[in-house]
């Protein structure tokens, strides 16, 4: 991989006002795909929840014209499966939460830009790693 291109998350931060964790590596996720939720430089990528994905999100996120499932060789993409970690972006999360289907999520891993379109409070709701 082209190091010299890559954008870090920790460089930015996550929800919590500390340094960005990765979400994942397999699947490698992020608008950039170096496994952080990561808004980058400008604040350009919206990928900034990172959720756990479930079947029940999946088949909504399906049904309402994100099919995050299906596998899409021809991009690199292997489709999300249930219990995988994934940048989101974030209006399909809020689209989600208001539907009753948003999954879980890793707050560490959520960047803070998200906090623009989601209170803390509702986010925390669905953290899984909060004590």
């Amino acid at each position: 991989m082209n190091h010299q291109n890559r954008i870090e998350g920790p460089s930015e931060y996550n929800v919590l006002g500390e340094a960005l964790q990765p979400c994942s590596d397999d699947p490698l996720t992020g608008f950039f795909r170096t496994g952080y939720c990561a808004a980058g430089p400008e604040n350009a990528a919206v990928h900034l929840v990172c959720i756990e994905a479930t079947a029940e999100f999946l088949a909504y996120s399906k049904s309402v014209g994100n099919d995050l499932s299906t596998p899409r060789p021809e991009f690199g993409f292997t489709g999300i499966v249930p219990g995988n970690r994934w940048c989101l972006v974030a209006a399909r999360w809020l689209q989600a939460h208001e539907a009753g289907k948003a999954p879980r999520i890793h707050l560490r891993a959520t960047n803070r830009k998200v906090l623009d379109l989601v209170p803390l409070d509702i986010l925390k709701r669905y953290a899984i790693d909060l004590n």
